[in-house]
């Protein structure tokens, strides 16, 4: 199949399905007119990747993890190595940073916008 039916048939847009393969993650062979041509595990192999995702899975760690994963439908090995299991708890380490640093934005942010309310609401009279 080609990739417009890849697209329409795993709900992912072409741009996402071409960086798949940027990264290692999908491949594809080449017809003599330079399309690219997908096998029809294409579609199982496109829904892992999506399900790795949103799962919180940098595209880094799912081209290490997907050489592992025995079943069509499965997102992780069947026994988890060591390195995997480092690599997803130093993301999430790494998401919780992030989340932490949102929620200071997000107070401060809050502090801000009640401040800005009360200057707007001018002073109050007697």
């Amino acid at each position: 199949m080609q990739i417009g039916e890849l697209s329409r048939r795993t709900g992912v847009s072409v741009r996402s399905l071409r960086y798949y393969e940027e990264e290692g993650l999908l491949y594809s062979t080449r017809c003599a007119n330079g399309y690219r041509r997908y096998d029809d595990e294409a579609v199982e192999r496109v829904e892992q990747i999506r399900g790795m995702i949103e799962s919180g899975l940098p595209t880094r760690i799912i081209r290490d993890i997907l050489p592992f994963v025995e079943a069509p439908t499965a997102l992780m090995p069947r026994v988890p190595c060591d390195r995997m299991l480092t690599q997803v708890a130093e993301q999430r380490e790494h998401l919780h940073r992030r989340i932490e640093i949102l929620r200071r934005n997000r107070d401060a942010l809050d502090a801000y916008l009640g401040a800005a309310r009360t200057a707007a609401e001018g002073p109050q009279k007697a």
